[in-house]
């Protein structure tokens, strides 16, 4: 080959590179697109917004966060994983929930599947507070941050622990129930104590504890005197109106209807157990007390049924979670979280450990202030409240 054909073939081929380079340059590479894998539970929504721009994730990915669930039974819960879902989308995070069913391995295994999934944050309302720290210390040790929502999981791995005032929660209810047994009329004495059913939680439930210790502040002063005595105390599994039922006829078949009083420790329990008590004519005659000012429970207080309940505002807790998980994941703190050690959440001197906590206010809900508390704050809505009261009987909408 000729010098002539070299510098020609060398020209043609420096021109070819060139070409082919100004084509690469000028094509964009794709941006990886953002995916959300399907939940292994039938009860997993997915959710998909732009990732905020502060938030640690690669390039043109979507932050993701879990919720979970303990159940959706509890009338609550359901309301406050819409509106967390909401938060966090308008926040720009991409959202996963699951809902156990009260299933506490079940739960665990949505925990473990969200963080394969790769969750970078997960919100839990726990079946289990004890069980769920299996899978949460997995979690966090795989950098996920974790918030224990209104029920303490028992692990000080969690990056905060909110909830209500849950002692003063017992408190309310307590203090609901004694003042309608009017112990300064004189009819009860050391002779003739009134008969109290003390009726908890689940025992799973840290809550429920914390609760029964509120509770005992009150009741136990009575019974010191000799003016109360406590004919049964039993626990309700799940927070189940249908084993509440069962458990209050069997404590009125055992004490042969003599029960004066029930002390409750919320409402889906105290709606289980009036239905005994109306059986034996005693709804109404019989003081009892909730907490969370459902609307059933609500209805109920106007009715004349249910005594007491507590006013937890959940509209509070929601979007305090929610701002937290946005914080934590930007490398933020709260002033507002305050350390307190494991044994004095969970009243066990045993336990060890410091978590970060905050608790909101609550409030005692009678017949008197049912309509300005709850009604015309918006918490529950009017008709709900006062379904099946006749129209003279009702205050006028607000």
């Amino acid at each position: 080959m000729s010098l002539k054909t070299n510098r020609s073939l060398i020209a043609f081929l420096i021109v070819a590179v060139l070409a082919i380079s100004l084509v690469a340059c000028g094509t964009p590479t794709a941006a990886p697109v953002a995916t959300t894998a399907p939940s292994s539970s039938a009860a997993a929504s997915v959710s998909s917004s732009a990732a905020p721009s502060s938030a640690a994730a690669p390039s043109g990915a979507k932050i993701k966060v879990g919720l979970s669930f303990s159940d959706f039974a509890t009338e609550r819960w359901k309301g406050e994983q819409v509106l967390m879902e909401k938060l966090l989308r308008d926040k720009g995070y991409d959202v996963v929930w699951q809902e156990a069913n009260h299933d506490v391995k079940l739960q665990n295994d949505q925990i473990d599947n969200m963080v394969t999934q790769g969750v970078k944050a997960l919100i839990i309302i726990a079946e289990d507070g004890d069980a769920a720290a299996t899978a949460v210390d997995k979690a966090t040790k795989a950098g996920v941050k974790v918030i224990a929502y209104d029920r303490l999981i028992k692990s000080p791995n969690i990056s905060a622990y909110i909830s209500f005032n849950n002692t003063e929660v017992g408190r309310q209810e307590a203090l609901g129930v004694m003042n309608a047994l009017k112990f300064d009329s004189g009819k009860w004495t050391t002779s003739n104590p009134a008969k109290v059913f003390m009726m908890g939680g689940s025992p799973t439930d840290n809550n429920a504890i914390l609760v029964r210790q509120g509770q005992m502040e009150i009741v136990k002063p009575y019974v010191d005197k000799g003016v109360a005595k406590i004919v049964a105390d039993q626990w309700v599994d799940n927070w189940d109106a249908k084993n509440a039922l069962t458990i209050m006829e069997n404590v009125l078949t055992a004490q042969k209807n003599q029960i004066d009083a029930v002390v409750a420790s919320n409402d889906g329990t105290a709606l289980g157990a009036l239905q005994a008590l109306k059986a034996q004519k005693l709804a109404g005659v019989v003081p009892i007390s909730g907490q969370d000012a459902t609307a059933d429970g609500c209805n109920s207080i106007v009715k004349g049924e249910q005594t007491v309940s507590v006013y937890k505002d959940t509209r509070l807790l929601s979007p305090l979670a929610v701002d937290l998980t946005d914080k934590f994941l930007k490398g933020q703190s709260d002033a507002n979280l305050k350390k307190y050690t494991m044994a004095e959440l969970t009243n066990d001197p045993k336990k060890t450990g410091d978590v970060m906590a905050y608790f909101l206010p609550v409030k005692q809900v009678t017949k008197d202030n049912v309509f300005d508390l709850i009604v015309k704050s918006g918490f529950q809505k009017y008709d709900d409240v006062y379904r099946d009261i006749p129209a003279d009987k009702r205050p006028a909408k607000p």
